[in-house]
């Protein structure tokens, strides 16, 4: 492999990077994708201690470090529902509302490349969930036209993370380490009425998209335990992200909104030649992020330890298994449960995120076409799951409830080659 073919891997994924940063989201534990890949979301996120193919750096940057050179190209046609009930509300229209724009399509990239001393380089771009909600101009009846009296009302956030993964394997032990950068955008429309709770009502609302940069570092270990049992353990860091400047009267200290660091253990078990279970643990650390986990009457909107949206850590248990049923096909199915980082007293201002979703089922396969070719595909379903609590506007509470409520589903496809 010449260092010119590296180069133009790398700038095909830079390039497909764009494709992925225009898209909003994707199955979700909070708004962390719960796999990155058609054959990890086919497991329920589960499989870090279980490589599979070049995108399994995604999952564990050890993943890749005895994977061969591959490409593997695919995209996610996702269904996010989400809305909310109103009863004896105020400020938030009474009765149900469905947000609008529930289809989104995200595409994955990745490339291995073995190196001459036996490791492996990998280059990756793929998404991190996200959030969107689009509401209509409704009527309110109350204080004007809007979910938030200020006409239609939603977020966007978009998040591309691009990864290169240096990994070997050692013996028994994997390792790989994944220098990250990340590219977020934003978009915030129909809040004004918290203007009166904000440092700068002109950065707070209907601004466009803005752009955020930033870095973190990601990395994981393999082990074979034994010739039946691995054990695989994978983290990533804080992203240290610039600050939305458009949006600095709605993000707690002038428009900061860092990406939560994560970890993931777990154990891949073969119990048959052609049978794998695994069983992985996952902690989201959202309390660390303030624009996330500050309470909504933590302070005025865009100060120092101001209001945020008071997502509490997610802990996510996800188990799949793997049937090799034959040389042409693989059969997997998966299960996660994630905790819900809303609670009943956020539940007006998360109207905008509600990222809610505690149960995921999901199911997948690879078919080989040839020696080289494979179509790997999956689908997941997230029944509906939903939060209640009290209103609250920007002068105070008020007697009427709100309640979220949001499910999920989406299939996945992706083409992969080995060299």
């Amino acid at each position: 492999m010449t260092l010119e073919r590296m180069l133009r891997g790398s700038a095909a994924i830079t390039l497909l990077g764009a494709a992925v940063a225009s898209t909003p989201a994707s199955a979700t534990e909070g708004y962390f994708a719960i796999g990155y890949s058609a054959v990890q979301r086919a497991m329920g996120g589960a499989g870090v201690a279980h490589t599979n193919d070049a995108m399994s750096a995604a999952a564990n940057p050890a993943g890749v470090a005895d994977v061969g050179r591959e490409l593997v190209l695919g995209g996610q046609l996702f269904n996010p529902v989400r809305g909310f009930e109103g009863t004896g509300t105020q400020f938030v229209p009474i009765g149900e509302v469905d947000s609008e724009k529930n289809f989104f399509i995200s595409p994955n990239i990745a490339y291995n490349v073995p190196l001459a001393n036996g490791a492996v380089l990998n280059f990756a771009a793929y998404g991190n969930g996200g959030m969107n909600t689009t509401y209509p101009n409704v009527t309110t009846g109350l204080c004007g036209n809007g979910v938030f009296c200020a006409g239609p009302a939603g977020v966007d956030l978009l998040q591309l993370f691009l990864s290169a993964t240096y990994a070997k394997k050692v013996g028994a032990v994997s390792f790989g380490i994944a220098p990250t950068v990340v590219i977020q955008g934003f978009s915030a429309s129909g809040l004004g009425a918290f203007g009166a709770i904000s440092v700068d009502n002109t950065a707070l609302t209907d601004n466009g998209h803005d752009w955020s940069f930033g870095y973190g570092l990601r990395g994981g270990i393999e082990i074979d335990l034994s010739d039946t049992l691995r054990f695989g353990l994978a983290g990533q860091t804080k992203m240290w992200m610039s600050e939305f400047e458009m949006y600095s009267g709605l993000f707690e200290d002038g428009g900061d909104f860092d990406i939560p660091a994560s970890v993931t253990a777990g154990f891949a078990l073969d119990i048959q030649p052609n049978l794998t279970v695994m069983l992985d643990y996952q902690h989201i650390f959202y309390s660390r992020v303030g624009a996330l986990a500050n309470a909504g009457d933590a302070g005025p909107l865009g100060a120092p330890d101001g209001a945020g949206f008071g997502w509490e850590d997610v802990d996510v248990v996800k188990l799949g298994i793997e049937w090799r049923a034959s040389d042409k096909m693989t059969l997997r199915a998966g299960y996660a449960h994630s905790s819900n980082p809303v609670g009943p007293e956020d539940v007006t201002l998360n109207i905008l995120a509600p990222g809610i979703t505690t149960h995921h089922f999901t199911a997948g396969g690879t078919y080989n076409i040839n020696d080289r070719d494979s179509i790997n595909f999956s689908a997941v379903y997230a029944p509906e799951n939903t939060v209640s609590g009290a209103e609250t506007t920007p002068g105070g509470p008020t007697p009427g409830t709100v309640e979220l409520k949001m499910h999920q589903a989406s299939i996945n496809v992706e083409w992969s080659r080995t060299f």
